[in-house]
């Protein structure tokens, strides 16, 4: 059974998008998919990093602990809100830390708006990004528009399509964290 971890990329009070980490995490656990867990960068509050993990002559441990937590997931699920059609900085911030970790990593992205769109503008950026650190990103993404009426606080969707986008949504994942083993061999 494949390891997904779950960043949880928004540190603001009143996070919205944290509810869609919550569904994630019960959706694939109470569907015996996989196991998982949230990487909840609000957890963190990390400084603004001046140097990678790799080059840090005293990392601190949490930037270590991170570091090991994405590194033993086979696939990572980014579920990030949309700033001004950017993503977190907090993310930024972590995406920059590490660099070898991302290396052909199967990383899905979940993005989030109080809006229609659903954080549909913020897809291109970060991609952008995670493609110049050679992670793997899954084509199939998850929007969530008016994600404060699609949850509840705790992860419970409101709406019945909710689980059927996620199946399509994780199966995307689930292919290319079997299809990277693969290669592997």
């Amino acid at each position: 059974m494949p390891h997904i971890g779950i960043i949880s990329s928004s540190v603001r009070i009143g996070r919205n998008s944290h509810r869609v980490a919550l569904f994630f995490k019960h959706y694939l656990e109470s569907n015996h998919i996989a196991t998982s867990e949230i990487i909840d960068l609000n957890e963190y509050k990390f400084p603004i990093f001046e140097e990678r993990l790799s080059y840090m002559k005293d990392p601190l441990p949490a930037a270590i602990e991170f570091a090991e937590r994405v590194k033993k997931s086979d696939g990572i699920i980014i579920v990030t809100p949309e700033y001004n059609g950017g993503y977190p900085p907090a993310l930024k911030n972590a995406i920059d830390l590490l660099y070898n970790e991302w290396h052909r990593k199967p990383i899905a992205i979940s993005t989030c708006s109080d809006g229609a769109f659903g954080g549909s503008q913020v897809i291109t950026s970060l991609q952008f990004s995670l493609w110049k650190i050679r992670a793997w990103t899954v084509p199939a993404m998850f929007p969530n528009p008016k994600v404060q009426d699609l949850y509840d606080e705790n992860g419970v969707p409101t709406n019945e399509g909710v689980e059927k986008r996620a199946k399509l949504f994780i199966n995307e994942l689930l292919w290319c964290i079997e299809a990277g083993k693969l290669m592997e061999k």
